[in-house]
């Protein structure tokens, strides 16, 4: 693994990037914490990425967007809600798009739909990808520190971790005995409820409206 990491690393994050992938530029910042990668370059890798796979898409629903829709049927109803928000923000909506989950390929696509010229729609998404590959690669940055110390913590005290887990479990197993053997009714008044259930459907299966 680490040795996939040093090598083919930022080579994952850019083709991660380019087809929709916060995960992997999260992923990538954890692994410039743990050293494995360089920050900078796991977010630079990252913005690259983002924009080239966001225009692409841009500029697909400028030419193609007839053939997309027949491959991506799906996409219509993201569309019509991509749509009124381009009417309602915009200016701001292009660069913020990217932290819409569902709708970050749907919107460049739907924007190359509008008469949004291209060089408008450039310009604020690569100000856009800056801010999302300094804020998504640096939480995970700052997540892999969190991560690190968290387990630290839980192997110095995962005795009393796992004691505390084990006899929280055992309160609510008995907790939930406790109320299904008060809540549980005789045997007599289940038959009875059993009966009166059957009875009840048979009575509607003889009632001529219940055919209707």
């Amino acid at each position: 693994m680490e040795y996939f990491i040093h090598n083919y690393g930022y080579l994952a994050i850019f083709v991660g990037t380019f087809f929709e992938g916060e995960t992997i530029l999260v992923l990538g910042g954890i692994a410039a914490y743990q050293g494995y990668l360089k920050l900078h370059w796991v977010m630079l890798f990252g913005c690259i990425g983002t924009i080239l796979g966001d225009n692409l898409f841009f500029f697909l629903g400028r030419k193609h967007s007839k053939f997309m829709l027949v491959r991506r049927p799906l996409w219509k109803i993201r569309i019509v809600r991509a749509s009124e928000l381009i009417e309602r923000f915009q200016t701001f909506l292009i660069l913020i798009y990217r932290y819409l989950y569902g709708l970050r390929s749907v919107i460049p696509f739907a924007l190359g739909m509008t008469p949004v010229s291209a060089s408008r729609f450039v310009s604020l998404s690569a100000i856009g990808a800056v801010i999302w590959a300094i804020v998504v690669g640096g939480g995970g940055f700052f997540f892999g520190n969190a991560l690190e110390m968290m387990i630290e913590k839980i192997k110095r005290y995962e005795l009393a971790f796992f004691a505390v887990l084990a006899g929280i479990g055992l309160i609510i197993w008995l907790i939930l005995y406790y109320r299904s053997t008060r809540t549980k009714p005789p045997p007599e008044s289940q038959n009875e409820t059993q009966n009166g259930v059957q009875n009840k459907v048979v009575n509607n299966a003889e009632r001529p409206d219940s055919l209707e």
